[in-house]
């Protein structure tokens, strides 16, 4: 028996040890302020936006024009983006961001809509 309990304990601490290995390195903290740029698809284009991040809000430049966004913080890595000038009801509504992974260019993240199920993922660099 005390065989056994030994082997169960052997094995937990190496899939413990080697599952800390694999986890995402999350240095979200030093990506609350800063310059930006994020880049998508757009009607089969790739389109870029550059943003300033202040703690509370954050300038987005975008195709020559400027748009001013709040944001809540809800932890170093999640924050809600609510624009504070809306143009249109889809801009009235807050979207979720939540930082996945951290490097030393910048970051990888998921967002959706506020209420949404639909989440999509970007990625974001230092600029």
């Amino acid at each position: 028996m005390k065989f056994k309990t030994r082997t169960t304990t052997f094995f937990i601490l190496v899939t413990a040890l080697f599952s800390g290995c694999f986890n995402d390195q999350r240095n979200c903290a030093s990506y609350k302020t800063g310059q930006f740029s994020f880049s998508t698809a757009v009607a089969g284009q790739i389109e870029t936006s550059l943003f300033e991040r202040f703690e509370q809000y954050e300038v987005e430049y975008y195709k020559g024009k400027q748009d001013t966004s709040d944001i809540r913080w809800i932890n170093d890595c999640e924050y809600i983006l609510q624009k504070r000038n809306p143009k249109n009801r889809a801009e009235e509504q807050a979207v979720h961001i939540k930082i996945l992974r951290t490097d030393e260019t910048g970051y990888e993240f998921e967002y959706k809509t506020v209420g949404s199920t639909k989440t999509l993922k970007g990625r974001v660099n230092r600029s």
